[in-house]
């Protein structure tokens, strides 16, 4: 049986997507929903914030509980990753995604912090390395506003990066280009990737850090970056908060007994 934020907050939620509650529209205040015998002022309040962390709606002081008139955040697939954007221009992934979501931007909603740590040992496995051997890791936040959408850290050798920008605790995109340019000047350019997707419950560190809602889940992605030679440049890590994205690939479908010129 599922806890009465939750049904509440179901509740609302069928009436904001049949348009019973329109975009812009304020919901019912706390107290008038207590009053109405709908829960205790905990329970609203938890639905409340369910439905915010779910991208259907907004809260501020001031100006209350509104529901959102913005879809969740595409998350780009292939298309993120475009040379043109970061080695010719200046659309990190971060901002790639913003861009194709029609959404605002500032270079500073990426903060990061860069410590040389002992490799854990999924990082150690993707880079080949012994577990607990040097690595890099260059750990984001990234915000839309005030609001976390996810985090990353990526880990690299350090014989890739040491003295370039991406060892630069500056907030924002490691320069223009951000982290893949960067790899690109120092002569490993990016040609593949790997990406594993998977949903889980979250610590309690990142329900704090993603100010999540009771009941949000993450989504955790894997990326292993590699260059034409099979050299893995980065291994990033991230979790997103899972309602506040839509992840989106476009691919054209391979057809390997054409491409092997058929069975024998």
């Amino acid at each position: 049986m599922a806890p009465k934020w939750r049904e509440l907050a179901d509740r609302i939620a069928e009436k904001i997507r049949s348009g019973e509650y329109a975009p812009g529209e304020q919901l019912p205040q706390i107290r008038d929903l207590v009053e109405a015998g709908e829960g205790s002022k905990s329970t609203v309040h938890a639905a409340y914030k369910a439905l915010e962390a779910e991208g259907l709606v907004t809260s501020s002081r001031g100006h209350g509980t509104v529901v959102r008139d913005r879809p969740p955040l595409k998350r780009l697939g292939i298309e993120r990753y475009d040379k043109a954007k970061w080695r010719d221009g200046d659309e990190v992934a971060f901002i790639a995604d913003r861009v194709a979501s029609g959404r605002a931007y500032r270079r500073n909603e990426q903060t990061q912090t860069v410590s040389k740590v002992p490799a854990p040992p999924v990082v150690a496995a993707a880079h080949g390395l012994p577990e607990g051997a040097d690595v890099y890791a260059r750990a984001r936040l990234v915000k839309e506003g005030t609001q976390p959408t996810h985090t990353l850290t990526s880990y690299y050798r350090p014989e890739h990066v040491e003295g370039t920008r991406i060892v630069d605790p500056t907030p924002g995109p490691a320069g223009r280009g951000g982290g893949f340019r960067v790899l690109y000047d120092a002569g490993y350019e990016i040609d593949h990737m790997r990406e594993t997707l998977f949903a889980r419950v979250p610590t309690t560190d990142e329900v704090q850090l993603l100010q999540l809602a009771p009941g949000e889940w993450v989504v955790e992605l894997h990326r292993t970056t590699f260059t034409a030679d099979g050299t893995v440049v980065e291994f990033a890590l991230g979790v997103h908060a899972a309602t506040r994205f839509s992840w989106t690939y476009d691919f054209k479908v391979p057809d390997s007994a054409a491409e092997g010129g058929g069975k024998e």
